[in-house]
């Protein structure tokens, strides 16, 4: 099957316009993929024989494709997540401050553009608050997902709330995305949640 300068660019750009790609969330990145395309392109427009069989140019398609694939998925963190569930702690030590501290703190780092620091932060706000109103327990080394289902089980209207921010703060803090104001925001939403529910409301037994 023969493979045209055209056709090889048009292919490795099907494959990098996929949604996963977009999650790296940065502009320097789609500049660099286009850079990448272009050397691609410029490459095969050297090696492909248009009188061959055109196989040697699709396998250095396929493996540059593969290649930038990686690159990709690495600066996005997808294949950065540190170590295991039980490394993923929502305090990096036992809670030193309390959720209005911490909220403060996001709020801090938000008004000066660091949303990693911010959803950091304001998550810690949010397991904060639901330990001193009563809703979890004081235990150190919990991991994200574990403080909502322990919330879940305690109080079921805030799983709703509590789950995307878990997601966000795992893939921020231990996943290397970026963070942004929408992520933020639904950590703010979680906190919110968390500072207006009622411990009445708490599951007994």
């Amino acid at each position: 099957m023969d493979i045209s300068r055209e056709e090889a660019a048009a292919e490795a750009a099907k494959e990098l316009s996929k949604p996963v790609y977009g999650q790296a969330g940065d502009s320097l990145i789609s500049k660099a993929v286009g850079k990448v395309l272009e050397w691609i392109a410029d490459l095969l427009d050297g090696v492909v024989d248009p009188s061959g069989d055109g196989r040697v140019g699709l396998f250095m398609l396929l493996g540059l494709i593969a290649l930038v694939v990686v690159v990709v998925l690495w600066r996005a963190g997808v294949l950065r997540t540190s170590g295991g569930k039980s490394t993923q702690t929502v305090f990096d030590t036992e809670r030193q401050r309390s959720a209005a501290q911490y909220r403060s703190q996001a709020e801090q780092e938000a008004a000066a553009g660091d949303y990693t620091g911010a959803v950091r932060s304001r998550f810690r706000a949010c397991v904060a608050e639901l330990t001193e109103r009563t809703v979890l327990d004081e235990r150190a080394g919990r991991t994200a997902y574990e403080a909502v289902a322990d919330a879940g089980r305690a109080v079921p209207e805030l799983r709703d709330p509590l789950r995307p921010a878990a997601d966000v703060f795992t893939e921020v803090v231990y996943g290397n995305r970026p963070g942004t104001p929408e992520r933020y925001a639904a950590v703010v939403a979680a906190d919110e949640a968390a500072r207006r529910v009622s411990t009445r409301a708490l599951v007994q037994g």
